[in-house]
């Protein structure tokens, strides 16, 4: 049996979404326990139509096909008064040559290729180039020579004036990212997603990426479909039927992904197994050894008649006797999938990496890090280690099922990655990384870069805990660490108890001091509209998010609109009578997406929505900071109740206990490790550089208590660091030859204690 991995389009474009390279992973390490299996391979076609649509063959069968509408379209809008959009729409289809010429390009100045280099310096200044809105935005807004460095952020930009024309003239449920994402997450019938099928990118576009794919066999072949956003589900579809129709009864076809997980948790519509022959939820990895060992007890013969297997399968669903099925409950598989999840490690060895388009629209540092890279997708952990917040989805398994991965097998499998894609960038996409985890991975980064010679550099999401204070983050900083995301959702004290966020703004603040004073960027999530918010807490929320901005604290955040979801803390506590001021409202009871809910009171948000968008984008520049957060409204809301300095009076305590912990004399359970690089000798005086800068301590009791310390602090150092060595005995003997005050002074400069 062949078995293929597809992740349909569109997704995230800089790099490959992880589910493909986790299932290559876990097919291949099976093969020994089942003799069917034979190829596995992973199909990112999401990659595939960004190509098939954006080259001159892609665009000269785009305007070819969009032209009469086009025009058509741009007299409508002329007849309404509306000549500005009547000229952006006509001013493609008089440029198409142009942008047929230039496309490939473009697509190489994103894509980093290098016989793209000696065209930036024409692409960016020459007239003769196609322009579109957004370029001209980028070009007007620069307020300087535009050079040859602008170009990536030039060439992003009409990548995204393109796919505005697409949307407006050719197909209106394109996005550059998300494919009918509106469609997805508001369906109210699956008629609307067999009515999609037919949508102009999926017919002209994505047929062709799956005819050159999707190869008739004599062997069976398993197709697993992943579907992490909403965006992906009608090309899943899609994909799916095109698969059926060519293949036949030779096919399996399988769904899973995030969009499985949360929408189609309780679904009810039969059609969808026209599709698929197989719904497969949660980490999937128990659900296919299910499968697998039904196959096996038939000899290795697949497909089998869904009515010939049980009636329950483990995390699966599927039409048995023309019912959908139920989930087994099997603790058997339920414990092997964990054991698979602490040391699997995703397989990206057979993506190139070149072939991914780094967007840059925006020169915010933390949102370049999003686009602006090929980072390898991966957990530290599954699931949350928290999971209480009350508008999260936890009573689901991706949250509340908390597996810790063996931080070490991860880190030295992600570095033989990385030495086979040249991609040595790591982004965890862990609802929470553990901080324990954090260490254990930076610990072995540090030590592989003694062998290698190179090191991983790692970013993702974390919470904003008390555990991250200075010492922790000049660690992780030193190991690898360069940015972090985590929530604070709702920034007062009365916010956080009510969403159960499990901290307080202090720690909060705490966290954030020290991941900026170790050079780590930080993003925020935040939360708006939550169904009993108050205007006050809100007004609060936002004043304490500016002063954060203003003191230099966060880079970047954005305001999500609170959603009910039926898979919540909150709908869940309100099962339970809680929440009594809470009404559900069910507009349509037959959704085909099951998890959102509507309830009483939910648009009332919508008309802060402007304000703080608009505020936020000035902040994460560096503009309008000291403007009260009143003014950004264009209706009444209540002042601030916080005071001016409410941050700054945290930041001084943050400072006061972060001198205090560098005085402590060291106890005997404490660990450190030393990130001041070689420790050196002249004379009795210690010198070393920590973070760029110079540092020294004189011995008074002479150079050899100085050569001993040196000789200690470099097997501090996080690349020697094995578990055989004893550090904190290591560490006592250091104290006993510096005494407190040299000691002190380490702590201050890279002495860390963990």
């Amino acid at each position: 049996m062949n078995i293929t991995i597809i992740q349909p389009p569109l997704v995230q474009l800089n790099t490959p979404y992880p589910s493909g390279a986790y299932l290559l992973s876990f097919f291949n390490s099976q093969k020994d326990n089942y003799d069917f299996i034979e190829n596995v391979k992973w199909l990112d076609t999401s990659n595939l139509l960004f190509h098939q649509l954006f080259s001159s063959q892609g665009l000269s069968l785009l305007f070819s096909l969009s032209e009469n509408r086009a025009l058509k379209l741009s007299e409508a809008f002329e007849k309404q008064g509306d000549e500005e959009a009547a000229f952006q729409i006509r001013r493609y289809i008089s440029c198409q040559k142009a942008w047929i010429l230039w496309i490939d390009r473009i697509v190489e100045i994103v894509c980093g290729g290098r016989s793209s280099r000696e065209y930036v310096h024409e692409f960016v200044r020459s007239p003769h180039v196609p322009r579109g809105m957004r370029m001209e935005n980028f070009l007007y807004k620069l307020g300087r020579e535009v050079t040859a460095d602008d170009a990536q952020f030039l060439a992003s930009f009409a990548l995204a004036d393109l796919a505005d024309y697409i949307t407006m003239v050719f197909d209106p449920n394109f996005r550059l990212i998300s494919y009918a994402e509106k469609l997805g997450t508001s369906e109210v019938s699956f008629d609307n997603v067999i009515e999609g099928l037919d949508g102009a990118v999926l017919k002209n576009f994505y047929t062709p990426v799956l005819e050159k794919l999707i190869v008739p066999s004599n062997e069976t072949q398993l197709f697993l479909i992943s579907v992490p956003f909403p965006g992906c589900f009608e090309a899943a579809v899609f994909a799916a039927r095109f698969i059926k129709k060519k293949l036949g009864k030779k096919a399996i076809v399988c769904i899973g992904g995030g969009y499985v997980n949360t929408e189609l948790r309780t679904v009810s519509e039969k059609r969808i197994f026209d599709y698929a022959d197989y719904l497969s939820y949660d980490m999937g990895y128990g659900s296919y050894l299910n499968l697998f060992d039904e196959i096996k007890k038939s000899g290795g013969k697949a497909p089998l008649s869904k009515d010939s297997l049980p009636s329950q399968m483990y995390k699966m669903r599927y039409l048995h006797n023309g019912q959908i099925t139920e989930f087994a409950n099997n603790t058997d598989y339920a414990q092997k999938e964990e054991i698979i999840c602490r040391k699997l490690v995703p397989d990206f060895t057979s993506i190139n990496f070149e072939n991914y388009p780094r967007l840059a629209d925006d020169v915010n540092p933390m949102h370049r890090i999003w686009n602006d890279g090929s980072w390898i997708k991966c957990y530290l952990a599954h699931g949350c280690y928290w999971h209480r917040c009350a508008f999260c989805d936890t009573s689901l398994e991706y949250v509340n099922r908390y597996c810790k991965c063996d931080a070490g097998t991860i880190c030295s499998g992600l570095m033989k990655q990385a030495e086979k894609t040249g991609v040595y960038g790591i982004h965890f996409v862990d609802e929470a990384c553990p901080p324990s985890s954090l260490i254990d991975f930076s610990l072995e980064n540090c030590r592989l870069s003694q062998n290698t010679g190179k090191k991983l550099t790692f970013w993702g999401n974390i919470r904003f805990e008390k555990s991250f204070n200075r010492d922790l983050a000049n660690f992780l900083s030193y190991g690898g660490l360069t940015a972090v995301s985590a929530g604070i959702e709702i920034a007062t004290g009365e916010g956080l108890d009510n969403v159960n966020k499990g901290t307080t703004i202090e720690n909060i603040v705490k966290a954030l001091c020290a991941f900026k004073e170790a050079g780590i960027l930080v993003h925020s999530y935040m939360i708006f509209g939550f169904y009993n918010q108050t205007e006050q807490d809100l007004i609060n929320s936002m004043e304490t998010l500016r002063q954060l901005f203003k003191a230099g604290l966060l880079d970047s955040a954005f305001w999500h609109k609170f959603t009910l979801t039926l898979h919540s803390t909150v709908y869940k506590e309100k099962q339970e009578g809680k929440h009594k001021d809470l009404k559900i409202v069910n507009k349509n009871k037959n959704r085909f997406a099951e998890n959102d809910l509507n309830f009483e009171g939910e648009n009332k948000s919508d008309k802060y929505s402007d304000a703080l968008n608009l505020s936020l984008d000035s902040w994460m520049h560096g503009k309008k900071l000291e403007m009260s957060v009143n003014k950004w409204f264009n209706f009444n809301m209540p002042r601030p109740s916080i005071s001016q300095n409410y941050i700054d009076k945290m930041i001084e305590a943050y400072e006061k206990e972060r001198d205090y912990a560098y005085s402590e004399s060291p106890c005997k359970k404490d660990r450190f490790l030393w990130l001041g690089g070689k420790a050196l000798v002249c004379q009795n005086r210690l010198l070393w550089t920590f973070m760029g800068e110079p540092f020294e301590v004189e011995f008074k009791s002479g150079k050899d208590d100085a050569k001993k310390a040196a000789e200690l602090l470099n097997k501090l150092c996080p690349e020697n660091s094995t578990k055989k060595i004893d550090d904190n005995s290591i560490s006592q003997e250091l104290y006993a030859i510096c005494g407190k005050q040299v000691f002190k002074a380490l702590r201050q400069n890279g002495l860390s204690r963990l």
